[in-house]
């Protein structure tokens, strides 16, 4: 026997937090899931009683509270409440399994009991229903090279090498490493061979390369023999054989001057040169973009010149507890292990229910006090986005900060602006000249509009943005402004130049 203090958090807490940090989109396939586990769960219909609803959840609160009574046993304890608690005590281990203890300190998989009422598996349907995974780029090119005529030798090293390409679609390893990896079988006097023919029949043309000046003379050497509809690329070429790092600095009047060639040729070239492909190996993988989600629509009232947030819940499933197992759970004539199974069910479909309802709830509030506190944001645009940290909406909302930060989790805003993360919009900043305060992200959204604005033809340094940002009153650093400008992919001034 021992005497210590601990915290524990109770698995309806673990849920109510897994909740609150799920976006949208995985929200609906939790839902599902619980659907699809819980018997006693089951779709509202579009239609339905408010009033109803609210008793429902009062009378699911009112029985939580009865079954989370203190398990209290000593001396002064009547008998039949001590056995009670015991046999309450079990049934917690039987609900959660032997691990019960161990999940109520942090998160974990939760029981969720097994139902089999004859009817067919949702998990296999939606297993057969799923679309079949796109083929990797190595078996792509597996499968291409299975059509090349070779022999066997030129065919086992090509099939070695296959492995060496990456997703950009070049081969990165120099030929040491090739040689010094070669398994038994494949002649490596041969690998040089198998390179080439790789380059030749593989598509995309540019496959295999070494580097990036071989992937591109490997496309334009193509167009120039085409004989059906041969392209002058002559002066491409020698941008790519000869000039490539001149092109990549920008320093394109040494290059006029050394290959006896004008400012305006090499333009255009390098205009040809951008719509080849500089890593060919992603056409052929099949990356599907990220579909996003708003949490919430926020728009403008005229009326009361104010904006309000409503929540994107058209795609939730609305839920309710079937009504059969509800008798079933307090029918005496049912017996008593249905009865527990039913009950634990309904018990944890009220725990999902009012854990979502909080969620919104906890949601809603935040994102009200994003709208008042950024109201300059919607009105201007990001240049006006003002500093707003995470404690201080903790404080104004009476929570902790861990709530917030998991409330704005992966949620992104739609506005009349577009559509941001809501995480954005909570952030350090610094003070203008002018006592203003504005956030890093408005910092960023200025220096981007100073550079949009400056001579081409003599754009600005680092040094020079720093000045530029004093005249409208904010005060960094140069390398505040060189890492700013890094995060929001800008080349230097001597790249930007254009001539």
């Amino acid at each position: 026997m021992r005497m210590d203090q601990r915290m524990k958090l109770a698995p309806r807490m673990i849920q109510s937090m897994e909740i609150l940090q799920l976006p949208s989109v995985a929200l609906e396939e939790r839902i599902e899931q619980e659907l699809s586990d819980n018997p006693t769960l089951e779709l509202r219909e579009p239609c339905f009683d408010a009033e109803e609803l609210q008793e429902e959840l009062t009378q699911a609160q009112r029985d939580d509270r009865e079954g989370q009574r203190e398990l209290r046993v000593g001396e002064d304890t009547p008998t039949e409440r001590a056995a009670d608690d015991f046999e309450r005590l079990t049934n917690l281990s039987e609900e959660y399994g032997e691990s019960w203890e161990a999940n109520t300190y942090e998160t974990g998989p939760s029981y969720r009991p097994a139902s089999d009422h004859g009817e067919r598996d949702k998990k296999l349907d939606a297993m057969a229903n799923t679309a079949a995974r796109p083929l990797s780029l190595a078996d792509q090119l597996l499968e291409q090279w299975g059509v090349v005529e070779c022999d066997d030798e030129i065919r086992r090293a090509g099939e070695y090498l296959i492995g060496f390409i990456d997703d950009d679609g070049y081969i990165r390893a120099p030929m040491s490493d090739l040689i010094s990896q070669a398994p038994r079988g494949v002649v490596v006097a041969r690998l040089e061979e198998a390179i080439l023919l790789l380059q030749k029949s593989l598509e995309p043309v540019g496959l295999a390369a070494r580097d990036v000046r071989e992937c591109l003379l490997l496309q334009i050497d193509t167009l120039m023999a085409n004989e059906d509809e041969p392209v002058d690329l002559t002066i491409e070429r020698l941008l790519v054989s000869d000039y490539l790092k001149d092109i990549e600095t920008n320093r394109l009047p040494r290059i006029a001057k050394a290959a006896n060639l004008t400012v305006e040729q090499i333009n255009q070239a390098k205009d040809n040169l951008r719509r080849f492909h500089f890593h060919p190996g992603r056409l052929l993988i099949c990356d599907s973009a990220k579909t996003i989600t708003p949490d919430a629509i926020v728009e403008y009232d005229e009326q009361e010149d104010r904006y309000i947030a409503t929540l994107c819940n058209g795609r939730t499933p609305n839920l309710q507890i079937s009504t059969r197992y509800m008798k079933m759970a307090g029918d005496k004539g049912v017996d008593r292990k249905t009865r527990e199974f039913v009950s634990q069910n309904i018990r944890s479909a009220r725990w999902l229910m009012e854990a979502i309802q909080q969620r919104n709830h906890t949601l809603m509030r935040v994102i009200a006090v994003v709208l008042e506190a950024q109201r300059d944001f919607f009105d201007v645009g990001p240049q006006a986005l003002k500093p707003l940290p995470m404690t201080q909406v903790a404080d104004q909302l009476g929570v902790h900060v861990a709530t917030v930060s998991r409330a704005v989790s992966e949620k992104y805003l739609q506005t009349p602006r577009g559509i941001y993360p809501l995480r954005m919009f909570f952030s350090g900043g610094t003070e203008t000249e002018a006592g203003d305060a504005m956030s890093w992200a408005a910092v960023q959204a200025r220096l981007e509009e100073i550079i949009r604005d400056e001579d081409k033809a003599d754009p600005l340094n680092d040094d020079e943005l720093v000045e530029e940002l004093k005249k409208r009153g904010i005060d960094i650093a140069r390398r505040t402004v060189a890492k700013y400008r890094s995060t929001l992919n800008i080349a230097p001034a001597r790249q930007r130049r254009q001539f």
